[in-house]
């Protein structure tokens, strides 16, 4: 063969061998392995937190209800008193002089009634002998009735001289826990002001009084009246309290009331629970948070929160298996966390299929290796503010 032939020949077969390797089909690449959770309809007790303030069940101003110098505080500031219990005396012996005064009016009064009733009595049998005349007998029978109204004065006057001297000794009206003493002994107190002494507080039962929004309130009443959520029952319906350290108080509350007026410079209502209080734990001005039952959602839609991201418009995403093994994109509703998932109220329906893992990697519309996903236990359902 000429060297011309040979060239050509070899020139032919390096054409060839590239045309094959350019028309080569590439090999695609297997579908990425995606974990799904199901999504199922489940019952969830829905439940509210609002911070709020405890307040004493009772409270009760010592003040002064007579003016005289304190001569004795007969109590230890800080501990427990009863009802009835002494807590001061004031100076008596000006009230003692002013009742043993009305007990000598009285003494005076109920002689000179006894008096005019005996010459009642004896004008009446003169005149039926014709003794005396009808405007004698008159009169004294006139003087028998002032007596007797003087008598009734003076037993008055005894009454209120009591009643002042008793106010000398200064009662606990209620059973508590009194603070400090505003008055020390020497001290003038005085009627007219109301001197205020000490305070006593009942707190073996707390108040925790809390405001809740008008707009959240209108809506519960309309999910309740439509059925998306069905009550707790008063019988049920529990309020828990959360303290200062993000502790949880092992008693639980009782709803007492919510106000039917709207704070029209907050816009809220308030609300009033009660809570044991046997150790003395919760004291009155402390700052908690209470957890109240809103209602029982039947068929919620839970989802894990690790399936769900925030678009740049700050919209809810999740990621889940479609059609032929397909990611698929949507835009979710997102009502709260609750524990670690998403109340889900619209995107999502029974017996979707929520891509939990390998979300970096997966994009929509591309083919996904369906594989169900391994999740921790849930978290306790402890719901938190709605999402925004």
């Amino acid at each position: 063969m000429s060297p011309h032939h040979l060239l050509f020949a070899v020139s032919a077969a390096l054409l060839l061998a590239g045309c094959e390797k350019k028309t080569a089909a590439p090999v695609a690449p297997p579908p990425m392995e995606a974990g799904f959770f199901t999504i199922a309809p489940r019952p969830v007790t829905l439940t509210r937190d609002l911070p709020g303030r405890t307040s004493a069940f009772r409270v009760a101003e010592v003040r002064a209800r007579v003016s005289g110098i304190v001569q004795k505080r007969l109590f230890t500031e800080g501990g427990d008193v009863k009802e009835g219990q002494p807590l001061y005396q004031i100076d008596p012996a000006p009230y003692q002089a002013a009742l043993d005064s009305a007990r000598a009016a009285l003494a005076r009064a109920e002689a000179t009634a006894l008096s005019s009733s005996l010459q009642s009595d004896r004008a009446k049998q003169l005149i039926a002998a014709g003794a005396v005349s009808q405007q004698d007998h008159d009169i004294a029978f006139a003087a028998r009735q002032a007596g007797q109204a003087e008598v009734a004065a003076a037993k008055a006057a005894v009454q209120v001289a009591e009643i002042n001297l008793g106010y000398t000794g200064v009662l606990s009206p209620i059973s508590g826990r009194i603070g400090r003493s505003e008055v020390t002994e020497g001290a003038y107190v005085q009627q007219g002001a109301a001197t205020l002494l000490a305070t006593v507080q009942q707190i073996d039962q707390v108040y925790v009084d809390v405001s809740q929004s008008s707009a959240e309130l209108l809506r519960l009443k309309q999910a309740l009246a439509s059925g998306r959520l069905q009550s707790a029952g008063t019988d049920r319906a529990s309020v828990r309290l959360l303290l200062e350290d993000g502790s949880t108080y092992a008693a639980p509350g009782v709803l007492q009331f919510a106000d039917i007026t709207v704070n029209p410079s907050t816009g809220s209502v308030g609300i009033r629970a009660l809570f044991p209080n046997p150790d003395r734990l919760l004291l009155p001005g402390l700052f908690v948070r209470t957890r109240l039952e809103e209602g029982v959602n039947p068929a919620a839609f839970l989802v894990p929160q690790q399936g769900v991201t925030r678009n740049q418009r700050g919209e809810a995403t999740a990621m889940f298996v479609g059609a032929n093994d397909t990611a698929e994109l949507r835009v979710l509703t997102t009502d709260r966390a609750i524990g670690g998932e998403w109340l889900v109220s619209a995107g999502v329906k029974a017996g979707d299929r929520l891509i939990v893992q390998n979300l970096q990697k997966i994009r929509p519309g591309s083919p996904v290796k369906p594989v169900p996903a391994t999740l921790g236990a849930p978290a306790p359902a402890a719901p938190a503010a709605p999402a925004r």
